[in-house]
């Protein structure tokens, strides 16, 4: 149990040691600090600490906010301060200088403010949450504290919480049509102790019975499959706002919400294949065509993120534009509706799967999809020639892990000279060029290896220095297009059923491996392990093996080395992605949802 260690002189009337109770905390008080330094040593290092004034006056929330959110190490509010395990021999500093500073005297002002001034001084870091209207003081006579109480009388922060729990930034459909409600079921959650964790798996599970549903190719099913698709998607709003309400963060939860949503709108495609199928329309390669995009666009995103989020000088008339259109009430909808995020997209779907045909359903993600991704890689590339930015070391270092080389390109890049002039991101796109037109124009044979080793030899190139030129995020997303798309193209060329559900299959799981890497860059966890790439081959090795494999092998045999290479990947990124995340020592995180 967590322990709040209230200092200074009592007030009577005052509620805050019953809000602390309320909160989880066992609560001891201290007269003066020599004895909050001793309470304070006293409390074991593997539990929360606080200490806070017990003049303060201020909502109940606010103290949540201040004292609960298990993502910082050290957090405050005025007139209280807390500590997790990770912080705790800052917070022990902090008070023992202020121990010998007031010789321990008995406490006539807030230690705790005084606690958070040392902090500051000594750099430590410590988190000071948006409280908005909400009310967190420490009065110093009784006028002052009638007011404060009047102040908090006037607020009411339920409402605050509630409006708190949805993101400030979301899409259209989801701002307008989902969390209107989804915040009362976030809060009815909540009030009986359900966890976000619960929540997800429920959107998860409510998910595959969608695709289930879409499975049986009626207009029934369809119909059913839509539906459920936007209960999945309440329930993964819900999720969110639950975690935000009640403070529930994790970085178990943060991974589960990340990855359920791939997993759930991915199933789905599945699901209305297998639906057409039974329909006799083939529709599997605009499935995978449909995810190839979708993920395409993800490493678009996240590339850009992280090649330039602690990026310094980070100007560009391009992103003054951007945020004077902000500025303007519509075009900040129209703007966000158009890059179709998640809530457009998975509303599109669900409709059209209700009233249309598969094919139908694809064709419309695809061309909408494209759009999207057409306009923000412009923007970004845009943002990316004007903008004069120093790019850091961490950053191309990102960039390298989302590259995901494996145990051929590493070799050669560190003997390639990686000193031409001309920029890193070329020699992806021309070996993603060269790959895919050799795919499209010879199809499976030894010419097409050829090229993709002309590929692995030109993807080293790119990475045979730091990833810090104005374009170098676009190195990840080519890399997956050429893989993807030469699984895509061969599996068609194939014309052997259970070819393309096979590359299906495969190209998920890689997919899940390269999301898993950006969930662990996004965490502060670091990139998957060396063994991991080398084992999976790394992009290029991959690509090359699916090359050797349509060469060497007739179509039907290709099928199966696909469906074997499909269930190896999967085993080999699915074990070590749990065995990490359950097990994961990185900050605790809330996913805030898919940035397109």
């Amino acid at each position: 149990m967590p322990t709040a260690i209230l200092t200074g002189q009592p007030v009577p009337g005052s509620s805050i040691e019953g809000d602390l109770r309320s909160l989880g905390f066992d609560v001891r008080t201290a007269a003066d600090a020599t004895e909050a330094e001793t309470l304070l040593a006293a409390v074991p290092g593997d539990r929360r600490v606080a200490v806070v004034d017990a003049r303060f006056v201020g909502h109940l929330h606010a103290l949540r906010l201040g004292l609960t959110d298990p993502r910082f190490p050290l957090a405050a509010v005025p007139g209280a301060v807390t500590a997790q395990p990770a912080g705790r021999q800052a917070l022990t500093r902090a008070v023992a200088r202020e121990n010998s500073a007031s010789g321990g005297t008995t406490l006539l002002d807030s230690l705790a403010d005084r606690i958070v001034t040392a902090l500051d001084a000594d750099g430590s870091e410590v988190h000071r949450p948006e409280l908005g209207s909400l009310v967190a003081t420490v009065p110093a006579d009784p006028q002052a504290r009638n007011e404060a109480r009047q102040a908090v009388a006037a607020v009411d922060d339920e409402a605050v919480r509630l409006r708190s729990a949805v993101k400030s930034r979301d899409g259209f459909f989801t701002t307008h049509f989902i969390s209107p409600y989804s915040r009362y079921l976030a809060r009815w959650c909540a009030r009986r102790g359900l966890t976000p964790n619960q929540v997800t798996t429920a959107s998860l599970l409510t998910a595959i019975i969608a695709a289930g549903c879409a499975a049986t190719g009626t207009r029934a099913g369809f119909v059913a499959a839509g539906v459920l698709l936007i209960a999945s998607f309440v329930l993964d709003c819900t999720d969110g706002q639950l975690a935000r309400y009640s403070l529930q963060y994790s970085t178990l939860g943060a991974w589960l919400d990340a990855t359920f949503d791939r997993a759930k709108e991915y199933a789905y495609y599945a699901g209305l294949a297998l639906g057409a199928a039974k329909g006799g329309d083939d529709v599997w390669a605009l499935a995978l065509g449909a995810m190839i995009l979708q993920t395409c666009r993800h490493v678009v995103d996240f590339s850009f993120n992280e090649a330039n989020h602690d990026a310094t000088a980070n100007t560009s008339p391009t992103a003054a534009l951007s945020d004077k259109l902000d500025s303007v009430g519509w075009t900040v909808w129209v703007r966000r509706m158009i890059v179709l995020p998640i809530g457009e997209r998975w509303a599109m779907i669900a409709v059209l799967t209700a009233v249309a045909t598969p094919r139908i359903t694809f064709y419309v993600l695809l061309v909408g999809c494209a759009f999207a991704a057409t306009y923000t890689t412009a923007g970004r590339v845009l943002r990316s020639l004007t903008r004069k930015a120093r790019r850091t070391d961490r950053a191309a270092q990102a960039l390298a892990d989302l590259a995901d080389s494996g145990p051929l390109a590493r070799p050669l890049a560190r003997v390639l000279p990686g000193t031409s002039r001309i920029p890193a991101f070329f020699w992806a796109l021309a070996g993603t060029a060269v790959l895919l037109l050799a795919a499209w124009f010879e199809g499976p044979g030894w010419p097409l290896v050829l090229c993709a080793a002309v590929y692995v030899l030109l993807s080293s190139e790119a990475v045979a220095r730091p990833l810090k030129g104005a374009l170098d995020w676009l190195i990840p997303p080519f890399f997956r297009a050429a893989e993807y798309c030469t699984v895509l193209i061969l599996a068609a060329e194939a014309e052997v059923n259970g070819a393309l559900p096979a590359a299906f299959g495969l190209v998920a799981a890689v997919a899940y491996h390269h999301y898993d890497t950006v969930y662990r860059i996004r965490g502060n966890a670091g990139a998957p392990p060396a063994w991991l790439v080398r084992a999976t081959g790394g992009h290029e090795g991959r690509t090359l093996l699916v090359t050797v494999l349509a060469a060497a092998l007739t179509a039907s045999q290709f099928t199966v080395a696909l469906t074997v290479l499909a269930v190896a990947v999967a085993l080999l990124v699915l074990v070590e992605s749990i065995r990490f995340w359950v097990s994961a020592g990185a900050p605790a995180v809330h996913d805030e949802g898919e940035p397109a």
